[in-house]
């Protein structure tokens, strides 16, 4: 699919009139912010039943998810 001026694929996307992230990249973000969420779940769901491993896992896959989101973001800022 063409723009107006005739630009397609790469071209349009970076002349600012399609996209701007591609399909992959959400899909890293999306399943990064999971994994923040699964690990605060953890986090709470071991304080609540007293189970210390499980909140420390919990910890580690909130660490990993923002860790890997704040990746995705250095990698948005070197894009533009």
């Amino acid at each position: 699919m063409e723009d107006a001026a005739g630009r397609s694929g790469p071209q349009r996307a970076a002349a600012g009139t399609a996209w701007k992230e591609s399909p992959m990249s959400l899909a890293y973000k999306a399943k990064n912010k999971g994994e923040e969420l699964m690990g605060q779940v953890k986090k709470k769901a071991g304080t609540a039943t007293r189970d210390e491993d499980l909140q420390a896992e919990g910890e580690v896959d909130q660490a990993k998810g923002n860790r890997r989101q704040a990746d995705e973001k250095v990698k948005d800022a070197f894009k533009s």
